[in-house]
């Protein structure tokens, strides 16, 4: 009948679509939406006369009776469909698996790549050149060879193309973040195609094809059109990232780039050579990156849903915050510590200038922490973006680090609940202050005054709120380092002394002071929600991520229903499965 190249798409092609839409949607940004268009544009006309060339020569064959009828350039109705749903199935797996990612990351060149690449990325010209002279000989020849040559001549030079531009950045990804957008929904196709041939709704002609089946009914030749054009969309996509990633590391950073992305900066971009890259950059990303992934999975988990240029210089903040606490936390006594945070200080001095010295230059802060640091970290302090970030909330992190060191002597600076509170604002509010300025400046949507100073108060509010839920999960890794956050007074009400929570972490006493710092800090998380909303869309939901995936550690310990750190002994954990839930919940609704 007339419908069954359309029931094809009824039955599987739109519905696969629509679960997918339903799963991704929540993690769709803006360019992710460009994305999806640029592709489906660009393959629906780089596939429309080679199709129409196919049909017109008598290559491809559609019953009458298997389709509707209305024709573009001799292309059926739904084949021409079936160009914009085989993009889009294949797009929204590449973007569900390479969500995660900093794409920047992985950008290189040349010399920064192994000898393995190189040779590898030659070895896939050779290939690609190699099978575009064979397409040219089978096609020439004609006959049986005819299609695979056509398929082979269409395909391969645009997969040189993308090979030679975006190589070096294609295998340094993921294989997982490749190989999976190609491979699924090719066997989910090769099913389809297998089934639609054997009812003939279309059909290769026999002098045109090797005759040669994969399985069933599945022609050799369907089989690798379905992994070429799935593997031409993802080379795109590749291609798409790249040049994304290239404007992301640029913005901000050298004059003449622009911030919005066009057609053009995109092309710009992802032209660009290599070769004038800026790697320290690069690196620093890399690093960044590294330490976030080991040092936060709430907070990796919800970066991924940034916009990528706020993204790099939220994990350029995270990552000088982590430098900075590890410094002093790793000293081997108070004074290494209270030297460390003295240098620190020092570099912000350098950067920032003080009352009487203006700020310093690019090479004298430079040469300052090279000479102060130690090489690991120095990355983290010449990477954080202090063209954004205001000096204060800096500063005050830092003398935050100095209520840890006193615990260095055996003492406990914690005694009541308003010095739990200055604490938790110099080590936690500052943070969330200077990520709300990034969001400021990133945002293209600009807020009046009296909303930007709500946003930064609800910031400092939730700020606490988050402190109070790391100090509770962290009770006893604290005592195992001869800390104890918890107020004194509060331990004494309960009949304690600092030194049992040291001997004793996981007595019961302990946990119903856990449990009332968990309402503290609810009690904040209450005050400050709310305000949330008066964020620019564009970044509300991931922000509301990031609140709700470190909220809900604190959910977890009420319920007891964490699991072990697989990072840090003794320290609670949000299952992988509820903290995915949590991010694709809070993004649906913000």
């Amino acid at each position: 009948m007339a419908y069954e190249y359309a029931l094809v798409h009824i039955t599987y092609t739109i519905p696969l679509a629509g679960v997918l839409t339903v799963i991704i949607k929540p993690l769709l940004a803006r360019r992710d939406l460009y994305k999806i268009l640029v592709l489906i544009l660009i393959a629906f006309f780089a596939t429309l006369p080679w199709d129409s060339y196919l049909i017109r020569h008598g290559i491809w064959t559609y019953p009458q009776d298997a389709v509707l009828g209305p024709r573009l350039f001799e292309i059926p109705v739904e084949e021409l469909f079936f160009f914009i749903i085989q993009t889009y199935i294949t797009t929204l797996l590449y973007i569900l698996f390479n969500k995660p990612i900093l794409h920047a990351q992985f950008l290189t060149n040349r010399q920064e790549s192994s000898p393995q690449i190189g040779r590898i990325r030659r070895y896939g010209q050779l290939c690609l050149s190699a099978a575009i002279i064979l397409g040219a000989v089978l096609v020439g020849h004609g006959g049986r060879g005819t299609y695979l040559g056509l398929i082979l001549i269409w395909a391969c030079p645009v997969a040189l193309l993308t090979w030679t531009f975006s190589g070096y950045f294609l295998l340094r990804l993921p294989l997982v973040c490749i190989a999976v957008p190609i491979w699924l929904p090719t066997l989910y196709l090769w099913a389809v195609d297998e089934q639609s041939l054997g009812r003939g709704t279309w059909a290769i002609e026999p002098g045109t094809k090797l005759g040669w089946c994969l399985w069933g009914n599945l022609e050799l030749e369907e089989a690798f059109f379905f992994l070429a054009t799935n593997s031409l969309i993802v080379f795109g996509l590749v291609a798409f990232d790249r040049g994304m990633a290239v404007l992301d590391i640029l913005a901000d950073v050298q004059s003449g780039v622009p911030r919005n992305t066009s057609p053009s900066s995109l092309l710009k971009a992802a032209l660009t050579d290599p070769v004038n890259y800026d790697m320290r950059r690069i690196r620093g990303i890399r690093e960044a990156v590294s330490t976030l992934r080991k040092k936060s999975r709430s907070f990796y988990l919800a970066s991924a849903v940034f916009p990528g240029r706020l993204r790099i210089d939220l994990v350029f903040l995270y990552s000088f915050c982590r430098v900075a606490d590890d410094l002093v936390d790793e000293s081997r006594s108070g004074r290494e510590a209270l030297a460390w945070i003295h240098k620190l200080t020092g570099y912000l001095d350098h950067v920032y200038g003080t009352s009487g010295r203006p700020p310093s230059s690019a090479a004298e802060v430079a040469d300052y922490v090279e000479k102060n640091f130690p090489m690991h970290t120095r990355s983290a302090l010449e990477l954080l973006p202090t063209r954004i970030l205001p000096r204060r909330p800096l500063y005050e992190l830092l003398e935050g680090f100095k209520t840890d060191v006193v615990f260095t002597d055996a003492k406990f600076p914690i005694k009541n609940e308003a010095d739990i509170r200055a604490y938790a604002h110099r080590v936690a509010s500052t943070v969330g202050e200077l990520c709300l300025r990034l969001v400021f400046h990133h945002s293209s949507v600009k807020l009046p005054e009296d909303k930007e100073a709500r946003l930064v108060q609800a910031a400092i509010t939730m700020g606490c709120a988050l402190q109070y839920v790391n100090i509770a999960r962290d009770i006893r890794v604290d005592a195992e380092m001869g800390r104890v956050y918890l107020p004194t007074t509060w331990l004494s009400a309960a009949g304690l002394a600092p030194q049992d929570i040291l001997a004793s972490p996981t007595q019961p006493k302990v946990e119903a002071l856990r449990q009332r710092l968990l309402d503290l800090a609810f009690e904040e998380y209450g005050k400050s929600r709310l305000t949330m909303d008066l964020l620019p869309g564009g970044v509300r939901g991931p922000l509301v991520v990031a609140v709700e995936s470190y909220m809900e550690i604190g959910r977890v310990l009420r319920e007891k229903s964490y699991v072990p750190s697989k990072t840090k002994k003794g320290r609670a954990s949000v299952p992988r499965s509820r903290r995915l839930w949590v991010a694709w919940k809070n993004l649906s609704t913000s």
